[in-house]
């Protein structure tokens, strides 16, 4: 029985059903149009995952070429060997042997560049999403900043440079839910990245990025937890 996935399809839904929820409560708001953004860059990973899946032919075919090329010396230098086509004397041996030995030497350099190519091209796009869901996350950070619930609750006098607070607790505390919601939403997409890639480095970046998640909410959930502590003791 295969292992179950994140399915792109249910997790791209659950986003969009986020940013309409985020719309109908707050018009107009910043985290509304972040969360519709979220829902169209969810349909672009469609390809870049796909991409990361599906093998690259042409550039296989490429590579086999090119390693298959560094193998003549050697059938060459053994067929002179062999059939006694070669130089006859010890010194042009040693010779032909030491330029073999340095055809071999970087030939085996240049087959590693080459046989790891196609998975850093996978990396290096995945990499790139995983950055751009880092930015997205950090977009959401920036909007909960100036949702403070301790002003909301004391209602406090604000100064001129105050940003506006016109929301309720209730509407604060769906808000700052919804911040949480789309925060972990960032990192599914990730982890979706990186289902069927097993690079180290990308799954290390998408691991950062889930970290980064985490905390960032749970800043928010310290929020939550002031609002909800207040209205019981209310």
């Amino acid at each position: 029985m295969p292992a179950p996935e994140l399915d792109h399809g249910k997790v791209r839904e659950t986003i969009e059903l986020l940013a309409n929820r985020i719309t109908e409560r707050f018009p107009d708001s910043g985290l509304g149009r972040l969360a519709s953004h979220t829902v169209a860059y969810a349909d672009e990973l469609v390809a870049i995952r796909r991409g990361v899946v599906r093998p690259i032919r042409s550039l296989r075919v490429a590579v086999v070429v090119l390693v298959a090329s560094f193998f003549v010396p050697v059938a060459v230098f053994l067929s002179y060997k062999r059939v006694g086509a070669g130089p006859s004397d010890v010194w042009s041996f040693v010779q032909a042997f030491d330029s073999l030995i340095s055809i071999l030497v970087f030939g085996g350099a240049a087959m590693l560049f080459l046989t790891t190519i196609e998975t850093r091209i996978k990396r290096k796009r995945v990499l790139e999403a995983v950055h751009r869901l880092r930015s997205l996350a950090h977009v959401v950070d920036m909007h909960q900043l100036t949702k403070d619930p301790e002003v909301v609750l004391m209602d406090g006098p604000s100064t001129q440079s105050s940003p506006r607070r016109e929301l309720s607790a209730f509407e604060l505390s769906r808000y700052l839910d919804y911040c949480c919601e789309l925060l972990s939403l960032l990192s599914k997409l990730g982890a979706i990245l990186v289902e069927r890639f097993n690079d180290a480095e990308a799954l290390a970046a998408v691991d950062r990025l889930e970290d980064m998640t985490t905390g960032l909410s749970r800043k928010i959930w310290q929020k939550l937890m002031i609002l909800n502590r207040t209205q019981l003791d209310a």
